[in-house]
C-alpha cells in the first residue's frame, strides 16, 4: 500500500475531520437543506448517518473476531443542534475509543476483500468517509473545500484497495487504468478475469489525472470524468462505475 498513514495519524484525522463536519453542521441555516452529493438526505440525515456508522465500527472493532458487524444499541440523535452536535462528537470519540485500545493489528469483522480485517483497516477507511462526508455538509452550506492532502493521497490507494479490489470476473476486455495525483504519486488498476487488482508501473489503456482531492472526490462520484484530466479510452471509466462485482 503506497502512502499508508500511520495508525496515530488516522486516529488524530478521524477526529480533525469529525470536528470540520461538526463544524458545517454547526454553520448551517438549516439542517433540513437537501444534501447536493447524496440528494435522498437532509443533512440531519447526514449527520444520522455519520453518528449511528460510527458508533456500529466502534462497536465492531470492540467486539474483535466476528461473523458479523456488530449490532449497537439504538442511541437516537437528539433535536436540538447543539445536542445533536454533542451526539456527533460522542460517537466520535467512541470508534477512536475503541480503535485505540483495539491496536492496529486486532482482528475485527469487515465487509471488503482487498484490505486486511483489522483495526488499522478500519481507522483507514472511517478517515476517508469522514472526509467525503465532511465534503458532502460543506458542499451543503456553499463551503466546500478540498480533502487535505495528506489524507487524499492514502484516500486514493484505501479507495483502490478496499472499495474496488475484488476477484469478481471483470465482465469487459482486460484494461488498466492510471490515476495521477498533480502531488506527484500515481497507482495503477488491472482490470480482467481474476478481477480488479493493483499492479506495478505498467501501460494503461485509461488515465485520470487531477490533484488527489480530486481523485478521492471523483472515485465517491462527487465529481464527473470532467473534474479531472482523462485519456485514453474513456469507456473504461463509464464500465468500472456501473461495474457491481458480485
Amino acid at each position: 500500500m503506497q502512502n499508508a498513514l500511520g495508525f496515530p495519524d488516522l486516529l488524530r484525522l478521524i477526529d480533525e475531520r469529525s470536528a470540520a463536519f461538526r463544524a458545517a453542521v454547526a454553520a448551517a441555516p438549516d439542517l433540513g437543506a437537501k444534501v447536493p452529493s447524496c440528494p435522498e438526505w437532509t443533512l440531519a440525515d447526514l449527520a444520522q448517518h455519520i453518528g449511528d456508522g460510527r458508533r456500529a465500527w466502534a462497536a465492531t472493532v470492540a467486539a474483535g473476531p466476528a461473523t458479523a458487524k456488530a449490532d449497537v444499541g439504538d442511541v437516537p440523535m437528539p433535536e436540538q443542534r447543539d445536542e445533536i452536535l454533542a451526539w456527533l462528537e460522542d460517537a466520535t470519540r467512541e470508534l477512536v475509543t475503541a480503535l485505540d485500545e483495539a491496536g492496529p493489528d486486532r482482528e475485527c469483522w469487515a465487509w471488503w476483500t482487498g484490505s486486511p480485517h483489522n483495526a488499522r483497516a478500519v481507522a483507514r477507511h472511517q478517515l476517508q468517509q469522514l472526509a467525503v462526508h465532511t465534503y458532502d455538509a460543506q458542499l451543503t452550506i456553499g463551503a466546500e473545500e478540498p480533502l487535505p492532502t495528506d489524507i487524499a493521497l492514502d484516500g486514493v490507494d484505501e479507495f483502490l484497495q478496499t472499495c474496488v479490489t475484488t476477484a469478481s470476473p471483470w465482465p469487459h476486455e482486460p484494461a488498466t487504468i492510471g490515476y495521477h495525483a498533480a502531488e506527484g504519486r500515481s497507482w495503477w488498476l488491472l482490470l480482467d478475469g481474476n478481477g480488479a487488482r493493483t499492479v506495478q508501473e505498467t501501460d494503461a489503456t485509461a488515465e485520470a489525472t487531477a490533484t488527489a482531492s480530486d481523485l478521492v472526490l471523483f472515485m465517491y462520484g462527487r465529481h464527473d470524468l470532467s473534474a479531472v484530466d482523462a485519456r485514453g479510452d474513456h469507456r473504461v471509466f463509464e464500465r468500472i462505475i456501473a461495474w457491481e462485482p458480485a
